[in-house]
């Protein structure tokens, strides 16, 4: 199983980045995935997380009406569409898969799989 991360950079505030995780090693279609952010000197923060089947999505307060999760099973590939973006969206992304959707969806405990993570920096 291998997920690598990408799409990451310096925006300033106001802007817009969208991530993208490419998977491979697995059965994409079944599934599901979340994105985790991570601070300096921060725990694991929740971002959003997509059922396999792609018809459920959630997301973490801070992010709610900025952010989109979605996925192309096509292209084996997980985005994030970060706008609006703020200096407090600052940390490393990490993209996470797991065959099980957990009702804790929002513990990064629940996902087996990760990527090595991208930088987004949010910055005037």
């Amino acid at each position: 199983v291998q997920l690598v991360e990408s799409g990451g950079g310096l925006v300033q505030p106001g802007g817009s980045l969208r991530l993208s995780c490419a998977a491979s090693g697995f059965t994409f279609s079944s599934y599901s995935l979340g994105w985790f952010r991570q601070a300096p000197g921060k725990e694991h923060e929740f971002v959003a997380a997509i059922t396999w089947s792609g018809g459920n999505t959630f997301y973490g307060d801070s992010v709610k009406g900025r952010f989109t999760i979605s996925r192309d099973k096509a292209k084996n590939t997980l985005y994030l569409q970060m706008n609006s973006l703020k200096p407090e969206d600052t940390a490393v992304y990490y993209c996470a898969a797991d065959l099980y959707f957990s009702d804790n969806y929002d513990d990064p405990g629940s996902f087996l799989y990760w990527g090595q993570g991208t930088q987004v920096t949010v910055s005037s």
